[in-house]
């Protein structure tokens, strides 16, 4: 079946969508890793609160299929807690990469990569030298498909008990 996608810099009207798809890939997760921070399930209102609230330094990224909502990520300027800045190149303005999710039906299908892209483009035009951003240094983590597209590990650290790792792509 061909993908159309079309990529959105959502609103909070999305806001259900978006926390019902990142719970879709979260439960897929859980069932196929077992649990962790990973299985972590989103609501409305944590959407709204973490993607919305900041407006002037936050853009979530959303991708559709048609009338399909397939994927989903949030750039921020502001960093994240578990980011130390210390393992990262030193640039003017970096952007944080948090929060991305592809829906379970739509993996494999080259959609994360696209949206990774787009967001590349963002990113580009915000303007900022830099994408940051860190995954689970597990299993169920990420890391390796964001090597894949282009993000460079810069280091292994361990936040609050959990192994993360801190990738990044300078532009």
């Amino acid at each position: 079946m061909p993908m159309s996608l079309s990529f959105a810099i959502a609103t909070e009207a999305d806001a259900g969508a978006i926390a019902a798809m990142r719970n879709a890939a979260a439960e897929q997760l859980a069932r196929k890793y077992g649990p962790g921070n990973w299985a972590s399930l989103a609501t409305e209102r944590s959407v709204l609160l973490h993607n919305f609230m900041r407006p002037k330094f936050q853009r979530t990224l959303i991708a559709h299929d048609g009338p399909n909502l397939v994927a989903t990520l949030c750039l921020q300027t502001k960093k994240p807690w578990a980011i130390d800045t210390k393992y990262f190149t030193s640039v003017s303005k970096a952007l944080y990469l948090i929060s991305m999710a592809v829906h379970p039906d739509w993996q494999g299908k080259g959609v994360g990569r696209l949206i990774l892209k787009e967001a590349e483009n963002i990113a580009r035009n915000w303007p900022s030298n830099a994408i940051r951003l860190d995954a689970w240094d597990a299993d169920a983590g990420a890391g390796p498909f964001y090597a894949k597209c282009g993000f460079r590990v810069v280091g292994h650290v361990i936040y609050r008990t959990a192994p993360i790792v801190y990738y990044e792509m300078v532009l």
